[in-house]
């Protein structure tokens, strides 16, 4: 039975590293012609338009919801995650985009330890240097000045790394009230200025574009279906394989080609996230979307 219910769970994060990444293989090819906060925007609308049957049917739940103020400081920080995350793979090569995001582990030790007062052993302070250095390893063939993607991918991380903080400290209450309020409040935030900047999408287009939302909003629940079958231990082996899945769609749909460089710094920073993340048996976590 075990055996079963890991091959269950393992085909459901395969499902949904694949509907995760061809999302971000639509905000990647869409991005350069059209803001970050429009396609935000447009990927919260259509979630929460999936949800709403849902919030119908459960809206009970709302009564368990509390600390109002955590639930804004999570949509904020969440808004600039998504929003530098969605610039960000719109223009840095897929594979290089992934494997940034895997040290999103290894700045969580030094934010837990300073918010959670959770401990961070040495071996595992050790694991975040290896991870900076194999960060730096990697994005080195982009040349030796930095580029503004990267620096916008890191606070892409911060944030997204923050905003799990908060997570933590709400995630006793329902699903239902963290999955609303985290769809409907990236939906405010992003709306004015989606408006402002906003750029007339063709009547062909939009099907694709809603896609966004359709896809990332399936890959969450196939997320939560692998957690709920799997062993832990064995979905933070297979997570490791979205790296591989999204450099074959840099190279088979946007002609990205990491040289020798990139993969020995994706070397340490796997490496260092595996390290430092054993002890609890948790994988490396998906872009954040």
């Amino acid at each position: 039975m075990p055996r079963a219910r890991n091959l269950s769970g393992g085909a459901w994060l395969l499902a949904d590293m694949g509907l995760n990444i061809w999302a971000l293989s639509i905000v990647k090819a869409a991005g350069p012609d059209m803001a970050a906060t429009q396609l935000v925007f447009l990927r919260a609308a259509t979630g929460l338009l999936l949800m709403l049957p849902w919030i119908w049917v459960a809206r009970h739940r709302f009564a368990q919801a509390r600390a109002p103020g955590l639930h804004v400081l999570r949509i904020a920080l969440s808004t600039v995650a998504l929003t530098c995350s969605f610039h960000a793979v719109a223009r840095l090569p897929f594979a290089l985009f992934t494997v940034v995001n895997f040290t999103r582990p290894l700045m969580l030790i030094a934010l837990a330890a300073l918010f959670l007062r959770e401990p961070a052993t040495p071996r595992r302070w050790a694991a975040a240097v290896l991870g900076l250095g194999g960060v730096l390893l990697a994005v080195r063939p982009t040349g030796p000045s930095a580029d503004p993607a990267l620096l916008v991918l890191g606070l892409a991380v911060l944030a997204g790394t923050a905003a799990i903080v908060v997570t933590r400290r709400i995630n006793d209450q329902p699903s239902l009230v963290l999955m609303t309020s985290y769809t409907a409040g990236l939906g405010i935030a992003t709306l004015p200025l989606a408006w402002a900047s906003w750029t007339p999408v063709p009547p062909q287009t939009w099907p694709v574009l809603l896609a966004i939302g359709l896809f990332a909003q399936a890959a969450q629940f196939c997320f939560l279906q692998a957690h709920r079958r799997a062993e832990a231990g064995i979905l933070a082996i297979l997570g490791y394989s979205s790296l591989i899945l999204s450099t074959a769609v840099g190279w088979a749909v946007f002609d990205e080609v990491p040289n020798a460089a990139f993969w020995a710094g994706a070397g340490l920073i796997v490496l260092a996230s595996w390290t430092a993340r054993r002890p609890v048996g948790l994988g490396p976590p998906a872009p954040f979307r």
